[in-house]
């Protein structure tokens, strides 16, 4: 078109024009996110999908005038229009603010594309007054390529928050030292392969688990705090543009199952980040009844962890069902109707007294309520299982072995006492029971497993309670080693999704536990740091003598290992073990008596050694860091796991043995000069 002369037009006719031409409809989201349409960069390719891998596209249009609004929208991938219906859904009250109510959401559910490559995606929209705007992203499919051997299962071991120095304290205080070298390696460390893994996620450098766990699972970024979906302008948690999980395409094109362990609240990030599609990791009403109602999605067959809370009814003292943490697609709304109709999922309904225990029952899960009535099922004739063995988060490995050795000798109130749940199972014990039952799907299976309390105990800068979280997520990982290395078929990697609390091994104490809590009750800086800090060769080897059941006699030993934090907020210390853990905000009763009496944050607990640290972060928690963290494998494919990859290259290392077999990197040597 040929522009008009603006030669001779007055200064107020100048201004019209400008404003003229610049008025028009704006595309301000395209989804899947990428660098060619946020800043018209054609790399890095930010969205990676594998051939046939579901995902969905979506589009934010906001017309020129409160007065117009968009009459339709249309996809375009490689210049070739997308043969599905374009569902456009005006914002009204249901946007995030500062996105104007006449804006337009333009959707279509659960595409897919085949041909390996970079494609281009256009987005084309018409404004009430016939003008159009057409925005440009892109997104690749990743090619997977013919193989040799298959592998049947996938275990993913997930120590949340277990940075290279979570790992380090663990060695030391579990397998010991001589002369420098390790006596007893922890398992993690047999592994012939091990790589680097870099974390961030969509939004930032530091991510959570949320996005931390969905990028090994779905190939993609998330935002912080969101699961298997894209980023949306919407306030609905539930409707956002979602991403097909590793589990969903596996069960969908091969009828692989799914099993979850987790020693936190099943609705928690990491566990959900591999079944669950919503932008609020806690909104925990709907992740819960999703793991139940999406089963046909995901194949779900095992679920064990905390969480008992989210499963009965409201009425019922304890439940944390509500409405406001629920969802309930409406069949009027092709906004998310769609979800429903293109990708199968369950419409759901808002129905806070709805016993989602007795639901499960119904369809078939056999149910623990702890490990005497887990060791009673026969996993070997049981298809299903949902384990719950705490209302919210378990207790810690620390607690729970406390519990096993005092009940042994007939005392009673430690901390498990307290939480009302002396008979948990150990994270072994549940990784144990679930493969037996997984094994029986003769299709194969994708099991996580995950180390919880490594993070949250890291979080509360409670070193001896997350050293042994990080010794019984080793034993969990000597089993699935074990059943890998027996079978031949199964694929392990253990891994992290973050670290947590900059945690740094500083050196040994350089004196007995008696004089620690002698210079306990003199407390200060001079006597809890300058008496007691030993660095370099003062450190030496600390020495913790193993009990039969796997776990140190005790953490209070002379010389003991000390540790610093990097990421942390303001704490009180006395480097002994703390009797009790910290208040958790996530268990029901935890304003109640007993739970109310224990340390409310760091800086309520060790008040007697009168020695507070000095945090790097506002709060009274530590956080994630941006650190890289170590990912190990065994099995057929584990060496396609060498070297620095991020997140979400894990994905499609393991989509590849699984769906294609296992193809053997070339080594440096063996290539071609060029």
């Amino acid at each position: 078109m040929r522009l008009p002369s603006l030669q001779g037009l007055s200064p107020l006719a100048l201004c019209a024009f400008a404003f003229a031409a610049q008025a028009a409809p704006t595309v301000t989201r395209l989804t899947p996110p990428s660098e060619l349409f946020a800043s018209g960069q054609a790399a890095p390719v930010i969205a990676r999908f594998l051939p046939g891998q579901r995902f969905d596209l979506q589009a934010t249009v906001r017309p020129d005038e409160a007065s117009k609004s968009i009459t339709s929208a249309s996809f375009a991938i490689d210049g070739k229009a997308v043969a599905a219906n374009v569902a456009l859904k005006a914002c009204e009250a249901a946007c995030l603010k500062g996105v104007p109510a006449n804006a337009t959401l333009a959707s279509v559910r659960a595409i897919s594309v085949d041909k390996p490559g970079v494609h281009q995606l256009t987005i084309t929209a018409t404004q009430s007054d016939g003008q159009t705007v057409t925005a440009t992203g892109n997104f690749e499919i990743v090619p997977l390529v013919p193989g040799a051997q298959k592998v049947k299962n996938i275990i993913i071991l997930l120590g949340d928050g277990m940075g290279a120095a979570q790992r380090t304290a663990a060695r030391i205080v579990g397998g010991g030292y001589a002369q420098g070298k390790v006596i007893t390696p922890l398992a993690m460390d047999t592994f012939p392969v091990t790589g680097m893994v870099k974390t961030a996620s969509l939004n930032s450098v530091v991510t959570d688990s949320a996005p931390g766990m969905t990028a090994y699972v779905s190939g993609n970024k998330n935002n912080n705090n969101e699961e298997g979906v894209f980023p949306d302008d919407t306030t609905d948690p539930f409707d956002n543009p979602r991403i097909e999980y590793l589990s969903e395409y596996l069960h969908r094109t091969q009828g692989k199952a799914l099993g979850l362990v987790t020693t936190a609240d099943v609705f928690d990030a990491t566990p959900a980040g591999n079944a669950v599609h919503t932008s609020s990791r806690g909104a925990g009403t709907g992740i819960v009844d999703q793991f139940l109602d999406d089963r046909k999605l995901t194949g779900l067959s095992v679920l064990m962890g905390g969480g008992r809370k989210w499963f009965m009814p409201s009425t019922t003292p304890g439940s944390a069902r509500g409405d406001r943490t629920d969802y309930a697609f409406s069949a009027t709304d092709a906004h998310t109707a769609d979800i429903v109709k293109h990708w199968g999922a369950a419409p759901g309904q808002l129905d806070k007294d709805r016993d989602l225990l007795a639901d499960f029952q119904t369809a078939g899960f056999a149910y623990a309520s702890d490990k005497t009535s887990m060791d009673a099922i026969d996993g070997g004739k049981t298809e299903r299982l949902l384990g719950l063995f705490a209302h919210s988060n378990m207790n810690v490995a620390l607690d729970k072995m406390d519990g096993r050795r005092n009940k042994a000798r007939g005392i009673t109130g430690r901390v498990v006492d307290d939480y009302g749940f002396p008979d948990q199972p150990m994270l072994d014990e549940m990784a144990a029971k679930a493969l037996k039952v997984l094994e029986r799907d003769k299709k194969g299976f994708v099991l996580m497993i995950e180390g919880a309390s490594i993070d949250k105990q890291a979080h509360n800068m409670d070193t001896e309670r997350w050293m042994l979280d990080t010794l019984e997520f080793d034993r969990a990982i000597a089993l699935a080693k074990a059943f890998a290395a027996e079978r031949g078929d199964t694929l392990v990697i253990v891994t992290a999704d973050h670290e947590c609390a900059g945690v740094a091994l500083i050196g040994g104490s350089k004196v007995s536990d008696a004089r620690l809590q002698a210079l306990v009750r003199e407390g200060g800086g001079t006597a809890l740091r300058d008496a007691v800090v030993g660095v370099y060769e003062q450190a030496g080897f600390p020495k913790y003598r193993m009990a039969t059941d796997g776990y140190p006699e005790t953490a209070d030993i002379d010389n003991r290992l000390l540790v610093g934090y990097g990421a942390n907020s303001d704490r009180m210390e006395d480097f002994r073990t703390n009797e009790r853990p910290l208040q958790d905000g996530q268990q029901p009763f935890v304003k109640k008596e007993p739970l109310s009496a224990y340390p409310a944050g760091p800086m309520a607990r060790d008040p007697d050694g009168k020695y507070m640290v000095t945090g790097q972060v506002p709060g009274d928690s530590a956080v994630h860091t941006a650190t890289d963290i170590p990912l190990s494998a065994f099995g057929p494919g584990a060496y396609a796991f060498t070297g620095v990859q991020d997140n979400t290259d894990v994905f499609f290392k393991l989509a590849q043995a699984a769906v294609k077999g296992v193809v053997m990197p070339t080594p440096w040597s063996a290539k071609k000069p060029r």
